[in-house]
């Protein structure tokens, strides 16, 4: 793993959900009280410029991460700690709004994340009015402008609203709105899941652009392992809430240890044809209100024994690679 110092730290993270039914029907069906630990216990560091990439099924808790990295949500416990100050003081202190300045967000979906009323000029504006970047209204619009400009938009699109752009197009608006504050650390939720194929790859190489020009460090959430291939430095593989490994993107492609993650490479088609023996993705992931004893894993995992049924693995280093995985630390794998 990289010696660069930490820019943005993930310490112990824990985010759950009440999930329970109402309190009368709990009271007359003599219910328990429910949650779902949607993330549960993960750390990790990223240094600054860089990516870092988390993978993993739908439902194991990678935009949660997201949300709670910039703040909207809450974690249950654990903190975010970024350039040394956690994140959990800072958004409570009065000078609040220059974490927020510094913190920016590209969601998942181009066509809900943007104001169906507002123009684009009044949509990426928003950050610079909010921030008091702007003074007056024509530095405001000298700056959109530029803005449209910097992702590949033509500064009279300011005009128009969102319906009159292409999935693509609002991406890069969404992009646009996300740089308005000069930001360092930007969080991308599946930024190009919507996306056709041709236009995801003109997204992701303008975020590489934008990231050498500006020196951005970007957590990027996705389960295109070819995206995330492309995109990051280092790779963390999420299952139900944890960590299971982390490691640079090119050992992990090269050599990934955790049972999961190599079935998870084992998905991608192989266009060699290289005749491998491969291993399809078994079962499903497991029910998040009643989650498996011991590994978490261990139900879907062909190297399970009776240690991985009754004991939690912890995130331990093994060769510069962090894996939570009791067949790793016995050789088993």
């Amino acid at each position: 793993m990289s010696a660069t110092p930490a820019f943005i730290q993930a310490r112990d993270l824990v985010m759950r959900f009440d999930v329970s039914p109402p309190w009368l029907n709990r009271v007359l069906q003599g219910q328990p009280r429910q949650f779902v630990h949607a993330v549960d216990g993960l750390s990790f560091d990223l240094p600054r410029g860089q990516t870092l990439a988390l993978v993993g099924e739908s439902g194991c808790g990678k935009s949660t991460v997201a949300r709670m990295l910039v703040g909207l949500y809450r974690p249950t416990a654990g903190d975010v700690v970024f350039e040394g100050r956690s994140t959990r003081e800072w958004f409570a202190a009065a000078d609040a709004p220059s974490l927020r300045r510094r913190l920016q967000m590209i969601f998942q979906d181009p066509y809900a994340s943007l104001n169906p009323r507002w123009k684009v000029a009044d949509i990426v504006a928003e950050p610079l009015h909010e921030h008091r970047i702007a003074t007056t209204p024509a530095e405001a619009v000298d700056r959109v402008g530029a803005l449209l400009s910097q992702v590949g938009l033509n500064p009279a699109d300011a005009a128009k609203f969102p319906h009159q752009f292409s999935g693509g197009q609002r991406q890069r608006i969404s992009i646009a709105r996300a740089l308005a504050s000069a930001p360092e650390f930007l969080v991308c939720d599946e930024p190009t899941s919507a996306l056709d194929v041709s236009v995801q790859a003109q997204v992701l190489n303008l975020m590489r652009d934008l990231q050498q020009q500006h020196g951005l460090t970007y957590l990027f959430i996705s389960h295109n392992l070819a995206v995330v291939r492309h995109m990051a430095d280092q790779v963390g593989v999420m299952y139900l809430g944890r960590l299971v490994e982390q490691a640079d993107t090119r050992q992990l492609f090269a050599q990934p240890r955790h049972p999961y993650t190599r079935m998870l490479l084992d998905a991608i088609p192989d266009v060699r044809l290289t005749g491998r023996q491969r291993v399809a993705v078994q079962g499903e992931v497991p029910n998040p209100l009643s989650p498996p004893s011991g590994c978490s894993f261990h139900p879907r995992c062909p190297l399970a024994n009776d240690r991985c049924r009754a004991e939690r693995p912890a995130l331990q280093t093994f060769q510069g690679v962090r894996v939570a995985c009791h067949a790793v630390e016995e050789g088993r794998g």
